[in-house]
């Protein structure tokens, strides 16, 4: 059996208002080649406290090859050129996922649909948002009908910019869940729907207006951003630089800065390199493309 290298994109989910159902894939890749082999698992490429049988992108390899009705290798080499900062809120947990069943059904002749391959990664993941743009790239909707995952993805207007604020220190998903109350207020849940329906025409037609009035996001941010140190410092930098509209990156601790013209990033860097963290200032572009396959099994 050969060698096959997947890239899966970065991925941003909530985007403000879209929690838990809205996620962009963005232009920053982790790329991970697999070979079953004859001799154990084997994953390099990574630390060694996540080189074990518990890692997701062999835990997804082995899930996909259960679904396909296939036996587990006797054994499996995994190599992983991360890219994608670990715990930061940009969907690096995704990729592995989206990586072992992506490789595993090319290797075995692609018996599984992109339908299909997005139910198992969503099934493993708990939820769509991360998962289904690291498959199909771009800005993709989710919900979960039935168990089943239903998308739709949405066109970006090529103006909007967006950069990455990336702190030197991670935060935990499930302590940023746990942050989170268990009921919302009616009157912030009709905002927000309001937020996230205004949003989406937004993105699609580059009005930095209208993206200024919809990127705020009630139901989660005013709890998860007590985790981000220096979080409101941080987000009155960067809307007083020019940028359209601040939200936390997933879970975090990235933050995302949407729209702003081509100096903006420039004007970040300056401004928080006095800052008692370090953060990485990166531009962003949008992958169209999602998961890929860049070297076939041979």
């Amino acid at each position: 059996m050969g060698k096959i290298i997947v890239r899966v994109p970065a991925t941003s989910a909530n985007m403000g208002p879209g929690f838990d159902t809205l996620g962009c894939a963005f232009e920053l890749y982790n790329t991970f080649s697999f070979e079953e082999t004859g001799n154990r698992l084997n994953i390099t490429g990574c630390e060694k406290k996540y080189a074990g049988e518990d890692n997701l992108a062999a835990v997804a390899y082995y899930a996909a090859l259960e679904k396909m009705g296939l036996k587990k290798p006797a054994g499996l080499k995994i190599h992983i050129q991360s890219d994608v900062p670990v715990s930061r809120g940009l969907g690096s947990s995704s990729t592995l996922i989206v990586a072992g069943v992506t490789a595993a059904n090319a290797i075995h002749g692609s018996k599984m649909s992109k339908e299909e391959i997005l139910a198992l990664c969503s099934q493993m993941e708990g939820h769509p948002d991360n998962v289904a743009p690291a498959i199909y790239g771009g800005l993709v909707a989710s919900v979960l009908r039935d168990g089943a995952p239903v998308i739709v993805r949405y066109n970006i207007n090529p103006s909007i910019r967006f950069t990455a604020l990336i702190p030197d220190f991670p935060t935990s998903t499930e302590e940023a869940r746990a942050a989170l109350p268990d009921d919302i207020k009616r009157l912030d849940a009709v905002y927000t729907v309001g937020c996230l329906a205004v949003l989406l025409k937004a993105l699609e037609t580059g009005d930095e207006k209208a993206l200024a009035a919809s990127l705020d996001a009630r139901p989660h941010q005013p709890y998860r951003k007590k985790m981000i140190d220096a979080y409101d410092k941080v987000r009155d930098a960067a809307l007083s630089s020019g940028c359209a509209g601040f939200v936390i990156s997933g879970s975090g601790s990235t933050c995302l800065c949407v729209g702003g013209n081509s100096s903006f990033p420039e004007k970040m860097k300056e401004i928080v390199s006095s800052y008692n963290n370090k953060w990485e200032v990166l531009p962003l572009k949008v992958d169209m493309e999602g998961a890929a396959i860049v070297q076939e099994a041979r």
